[in-house]
């Protein structure tokens, strides 16, 4: 399903100093990576590895500096964000979007999809269950704005939501644990093993956390702008999780409301 071929992305912290001395840094380093359909795939490492830039170049927030992004068989590493979305491709922020005069309703009722004349074919009840899955009560949440009334955990839940509405063949979350309460975040946990269960889609989770990484397939472990390792997750955890340094990667998630 999707394929990063010899992928490359730098920059500068100081553009006139690049311009001057020839400097840049590379944050990905000729990253070969293949998502099979209906996969389950978290990407695990240090702080600055590049797995947040990763998830960008995959739905073209940043665009590579060198490679190939295929989808399907298609290149589509020229595409905007709009397009890659079009064809298929969810993304969730780690730090979500405000939207000032959108209620979480109408961003629910788009992210489903509307039907003829745009009028929305999504139920209230279903928009309810969406909510619910996150943790979120309907009644409280359907008519609020998306803004600064809204605090940095319910913007979390509400956008994770808008990706289980949008049910598309690839999700991408990046850090979907930031900034969530613990019992949201176990909530979460059966979210994930539920959308994997119950369709062909595949999930690529950006996370330091062990319960994530515990029920995804594979693993792969990014450092340094480079594939580490790959493989199944029986495999690949428990060196992770042995007393070396790589414990580190692991945090228990911070208790925000």
């Amino acid at each position: 399903m999707l394929e990063l071929r010899n992928l490359c992305f730098q920059v500068s912290d100081d553009a006139r100093k690049q311009k001057e001395e020839g400097h840049s840094k590379e944050i990905i380093k000729d990253v070969n990576l293949t998502f099979d359909d209906h996969a389950f795939i978290a990407i695990t490492g240090p702080n600055g590895g590049g797995k947040s830039t990763l998830a960008k170049l995959i739905m073209g927030i940043e665009q590579p500096s060198s490679g190939q992004i295929l989808y399907n068989g298609t290149d589509i590493t020229g595409l905007s964000i709009t397009e890659r979305a079009n064809l298929g491709i969810s993304f969730a922020f780690q730090q979500p979007v405000r939207f000032k005069g959108i209620k979480v309703r109408d961003l629910i009722q788009l992210a489903a999809g509307n039907g003829e004349n745009g009028h929305s074919t999504v139920a209230f009840p279903s928009i309810c269950d969406y909510l619910s899955k996150v943790g979120l009560c309907a009644r409280d949440y359907v008519n609020r704005d998306i803004d600064n009334s809204l605090s940095g955990g319910e913007l979390k839940r509400i956008e994770i939501a808008t990706i289980i509405a949008r049910n598309t063949p690839l999700s991408v979350f990046d850090e979907p644990e930031a900034g969530i309460d613990l019992w949201s975040f176990n909530n979460l946990i059966q979210v994930f093993e539920e959308m994997h269960r119950e369709s062909r889609n595949s999930l690529i989770i950006i996370s330091h956390q062990e319960r994530i990484l515990n029920i995804a397939d594979e693993i792969v472990v990014l450092a340094d702008g480079n594939v580490q390792d790959r493989g199944r997750r029986g495999d690949i955890l428990p060196e992770l999780l042995k007393g070396t340094e790589s414990c580190r990667f692991y945090q228990q998630p911070a208790v925000v409301q």
